[in-house]
């Protein structure tokens, strides 16, 4: 995460910008700080991306944005709509990059669009707005996207999305109401088959639960790379090694080769009679060997959205 920029603002020491320790705690202190926003967070990124993955990404890079503009206020915000209008400029960032399609203009009279927040035949119950599949979000334009995940997922008055989204009340009105229109409107998604995925992965997640550390190890290229993510990043094959004694130390896991979002990886359970996934891993293939390793263990919330096909 970006280090703090020295003088005035929250936090900040001498001119010369406040040592590594101070900084090291300030992140965590901050962490600290949005740790209840952050499943809410990822909630919203991933409808907005359409990804779980990406959606992390996304949470990360606003993380780090929050981070670095906050040592720079006079005064502290309201810390989750202030959160929030970033993770929705950054969301919007993303989208541009990928020249996805990123905005559609309200009607010139959304203001006259009648309050239908009230009738239960408009709005879209909170337990079917949060089992929507997260992709089918994307079929929204993304003021409609935005609005309906606030209020209908994660619950937001009007007001509040309003502030977080810089936008007036009745324009939120008439973005919910198209958005949830257009939800309703859509087929539900086939059933996903079970997962086909490489021999090398399969093999990986065999060697792993065999507890062959040794051939797992071996199964890496010289530059594997590692991203644990909130805890650590390595590099190299000597280096990553270290990574499977936490798991050789543990016994609440079994993997299962699985696919997220298209992606290779395992799937992992408390036990092999297990039925609740709780946690990925997400692999990436170099032939018969693996170049990369992302581990989402610490971030819990990950999974409750995650589309992942294994056993």
């Amino acid at each position: 995460m970006s280090s703090a920029p020295p003088s005035e603002g929250i936090g900040a020491t001498a001119d010369s910008g406040p040592p590594l320790p101070q900084l090291q705690q300030a992140r965590r202190d901050f962490l600290a700080l949005v740790a209840k926003l952050r499943p809410d967070l990822h909630r919203y990124c991933a409808r907005m991306v359409g990804s779980v993955i990406d959606g992390e990404d996304v949470v990360q890079d606003t993380l780090a944005r929050g981070y670095y503009e906050l040592s720079a206020l006079q005064a502290a915000p309201a810390l989750r709509a202030w959160l929030f209008r970033i993770a929705h400029n950054r969301a919007l960032d993303y989208l541009r990059r990928y020249e996805r399609r990123m905005s559609e203009p309200l009607d010139p009279d959304a203001t006259q669009v009648p309050d239908h927040e009230s009738d239960p035949e408009i709005l879209l119950p909170r337990e079917q707005a949060v089992t929507i599949a997260v992709a089918q979000f994307a079929e929204l334009v993304p003021t409609q996207r935005s609005c309906v995940i606030l209020k209908d997922v994660l619950d937001y008055s009007l007001e509040e999305i309003s502030a977080s989204l810089e936008l007036s009340v009745p324009a939120v009105k008439a973005a919910l109401h198209r958005g949830r229109a257009r939800l309703r409107s859509l087929p539900t998604l086939p059933e996903v088959m079970p997962a086909d995925v490489s021999a090398a992965v399969r093999r990986y997640a065999a060697l792993f639960n065999a507890r062959d550390w040794d051939g797992v190890r071996e199964m890496l290229i010289d530059e594997v790379r590692l991203e644990v993510l909130e805890a650590t990043s390595r590099r190299g094959r000597k280096e990553v090694g270290v990574y499977f004694s936490n798991y050789a130390n543990r016994a609440d896991w079994y993997m299962v080769p699985a696919r997220l979002e298209g992606r290779e990886g395992l799937a992992v359970y408390r036990s092999p009679d297990s039925v609740q996934i709780v946690n990925f891993i997400e692999l990436t293939t170099d032939g018969n060997h693996i170049a990369r390793i992302r581990d989402f263990h610490h971030l819990p919330y990950f999974t409750a959205d995650a589309a992942i096909v294994g056993k």
